[in-house]
């Protein structure tokens, strides 16, 4: 059940309006790694848990936030586009360069779609897309992912930070910065907390048995770049996180293996081949006698 309180978790409100800034502030709104993600990606993580208890509470609890970050979010852009100029008169783009990059600058939709309101759409008016949620029912990869996606928002919000003067807008900035600091920590916490307790374990799934995977190969770092720099970092020798193995260096990729001659497929798919695949226009053409009587 959700209850909707009139209220804003921390203040949103620009010093002075800003269209251009209002449609920069959409990415982190209806981008990929924008408060619409994550709050729906929260959202049906807990909806899809299988394991009642603290796991599943932290995932409603930061979801329900989230959609209050949206909430926020909206409620500044529209309030950077209050008192937007619907316009400029005939002449004013070409004589005026200043004009033309504002004009350049600013989401028409914002004003004609949406009447001087936010929009669930990126920075470049691309819909906000549920191909970006990520909702395994796997845990540990969940929250992982979960991780970066606050890395990946606190990044952007942190660049937008840069864009902009405005005292009201870095306010809200810095304090979406603080609490993706917070959900950064909790993620990470929550993953190795399932780890501690033998819920879930490197490689996800834990659950596949190891013994039906090729593990001669398991954990070697086979190179297949001229970079040979990367053989000193830790994923190129020394024991592996999951505990199970050691990393193997690769220099050079072993020899393949040939490839197969080329599929000829039923002659009725109408495929460029080389040689005509007799045998299916045998079948093809029996089978469309018989589809005739």
């Amino acid at each position: 059940m959700f209850f909707h309180k009139q209220e804003l978790q921390h203040t949103a409100k620009p010093d002075r309006p800003d269209a251009v800034y209002a449609r920069k502030l959409q990415e982190v709104l209806g981008g990929q790694y924008g408060e619409i993600t994550v709050a729906m990606q929260y959202g049906f993580q807990s909806w899809n848990a299988h394991l009642p208890g603290k796991y599943r509470d932290l995932l409603y609890g930061i979801g329900a936030e989230e959609f209050g970050h949206v909430e926020m979010l909206a409620t500044m852009i529209s309030q950077l586009l209050a008192d937007a100029p619907l316009g400029v008169v005939e002449g004013a783009v070409q004589d005026d360069p200043t004009v033309a990059a504002i004009v350049g600058g600013t989401d028409p939709q914002q004003a004609i779609v949406a009447g001087a309101g936010a929009r669930p759409v990126d920075s470049n008016g691309n819909p906000w897309s549920a191909g970006y949620v990520t909702a395994s029912g796997n845990l540990l990869a969940d929250f992982t992912s979960n991780a970066n996606a606050e890395m990946q928002g606190r990044l952007q919000v942190a660049r937008l930070y840069h864009m902009t003067d405005d005292h009201g807008v870095r306010d809200l900035l810095a304090f979406l910065l603080a609490r993706d600091t917070m959900h950064q920590n909790q993620w990470l916490a929550a993953a190795q907390e399932l780890r501690d307790e033998g819920l879930e374990e490197l490689p996800v799934p834990s659950t596949f048995p190891l013994s039906k995977e090729d593990r001669s190969v398991s954990y070697q770092y086979i190179n297949f770049s001229n970079g040979a720099h990367a053989s000193e970092g830790r994923w190129a020798a020394g024991p592996t996180p999951d505990g199970r193995g050691e990393f193997q260096y690769v220099a050079e990729p072993p020899a393949g293996v040939p490839m197969p001659e080329p599929t000829r497929p039923d002659s009725r798919l109408h495929g460029t081949t080389d040689v005509p695949n007799t045998l299916d226009k045998a079948k093809g053409v029996a089978k469309d006698a018989l589809h005739k009587e």
